[in-house]
């Protein structure tokens, strides 16, 4: 081959990675249950929004939990973060949707920064609420508590008295 076959061919070739980097990146956000189960996502099913699914994580806590009387301030602080980064994060995909023109490889980028960035500060916002209560639970709330974080289930052996 000569020299400028061999360009073609490295041209060629870092487009075919370029192409499959992006489609990686671009793909990441796919619904990977609706494709797996052969169904396709019908528009008319909305996904639960933050609060929502918030709501539903601090009810399964707080049945788990049997939070005492002496932790509830303590259950309070916590699950006001949790609701306020649930209405803040419900904010920022409702003005996504909002706006629901075609954003370029750039923008749609951008936007993934934005969300981490949402949530690196919502951590920041979670964490000294939930060490307080932490802190303040029994071996057995911490033992169903690391259950829950681990898993997302309540292990039912740990069922507290």
């Amino acid at each position: 081959m000569k020299r400028k076959d061999y360009q073609v061919a490295f041209l060629a070739a870092r487009v075919v990675v370029l192409v499959a980097i992006l489609s990686a990146i671009l793909f990441a956000n796919a619904n990977l249950s609706f494709a797996a189960s052969g169904k396709k996502e019908s528009p008319a099913v909305a996904k639960p929004s933050a609060v929502e699914q918030t709501e539903a994580q601090i009810k399964q806590l707080q049945d788990a939990l049997h939070i005492t009387e002496a932790q509830k301030e303590l259950w309070s602080n916590l699950t006001q973060a949790m609701r306020e980064n649930a209405k803040d994060m419900d904010a920022l995909t409702q003005d996504r949707a909002e706006n629901p023109k075609a954003m370029n490889a750039v923008e749609h980028i951008k936007y993934h920064r934005q969300i981490t960035e949402t949530h690196l500060s919502q951590l920041n916002k979670f964490i000294p609420p939930f060490e307080a209560l932490y802190a303040s639970m029994s071996d057995e709330q911490k033992a169903i508590t690391d259950t829950i974080f681990r898993t997302g289930k309540h292990d039912k052996k740990h069922k507290m008295e």
